[in-house]
């Protein structure tokens, strides 16, 4: 069973009921076992794989989470994009609860997770300049634009280890640097989708405002925040794979190229 494209599913998006003629898969890799086995089906008439980043009842910690064996199992099927809906908190005024935000930039403030296939006879030194395709992001923006659906086409995630939310001085700090969002869990993602040389962009969902504007940040809220935005995700992704070309037009795919000493 092969797949072109990738869902990567964060918190709320559990439910590839968007897919048809469905067959769930379960793969092991040199890297363990992904977090969920992996639901492939046909979207419009592309191939897509879904995987639940945190496994479909939410008990894997953001520092837990198996990137390597997720990204290692949607390259194994033939994907060749991947589309990574997630939480984030804003850090601005103007990035509001239920705003979309296509991010282009990340901070990485992780301490514990494994950023590279590379680990023993060769060392692996990725560029991730631009860490979103570019050409994926514009397709996102796009899709979005064509739903109706408004977004902020560029943003810079600070990304944490989680599993506890930022201190009053950490968000703060965040603020001072320019950052737009706050989150945990696109890196190593996307750092692995690069070295795997699949196209990779963030669908960020802003739940809530992080604890700089002295309001605790709270479960619930975001998962309300999240429900009342999953169709508006669902169509953001559906009008995507709907456009995206057939062939890859980004560098993406030759990633590697230049990665190695």
């Amino acid at each position: 069973m092969q797949a072109e494209i990738g869902i990567v599913g964060g918190t709320g998006l559990y439910d590839p009921k968007l897919l048809k003629n469905v067959e769930e898969i379960t793969l092991d890799t040199p890297y363990g076992t992904p977090s969920d086995a992996i639901t492939v089906g046909e979207l419009g008439d592309r191939r897509v794989a879904f995987l639940p980043r945190h496994g479909r009842k939410h008990t894997i910690r953001p520092t837990d989470v198996n990137s390597r064996a997720n990204i290692f199992a949607l390259k194994k099927l033939g994907v060749q994009r991947i589309l990574a809906p997630s939480a984030v908190g804003s850090l601005k005024e103007e990035f509001k609860p239920g705003d979309f935000v296509f991010v282009d930039q990340f901070i990485d403030r992780t301490t514990r997770r494994e950023e590279s296939f590379y680990t023993e006879k060769q060392v692996c030194h990725i560029s991730v300049a631009e860490p979103m395709c570019p050409e994926l992001r514009r397709t996102l923006i796009a899709a979005a634009k064509d739903a109706g659906i408004s977004t902020h086409n560029a943003g810079t995630y600070v990304c944490i280890e989680g599993p506890r939310f930022s201190t009053k001085a950490e968000s703060k700090m965040f603020r001072s640097w320019g950052a737009d969002v706050v989150g945990m869990t696109i890196v190593p993602e996307c750092v692995l989708a690069r070295e795997a040389e699949i196209c990779y962009a963030s669908i960020a969902t802003v739940t809530d405002y992080d604890v700089w504007k002295d309001h605790p940040v709270c479960v619930d809220e975001i998962l309300n925040t999240l429900r009342a935005n999953i169709e508006n995700i669902k169509k953001i992704i559906v009008e995507a794979v709907a456009r995206m070309p057939k062939e890859r037009g980004c560098e993406c795919k030759n990633a590697l190229k230049s990665a190695f000493v």
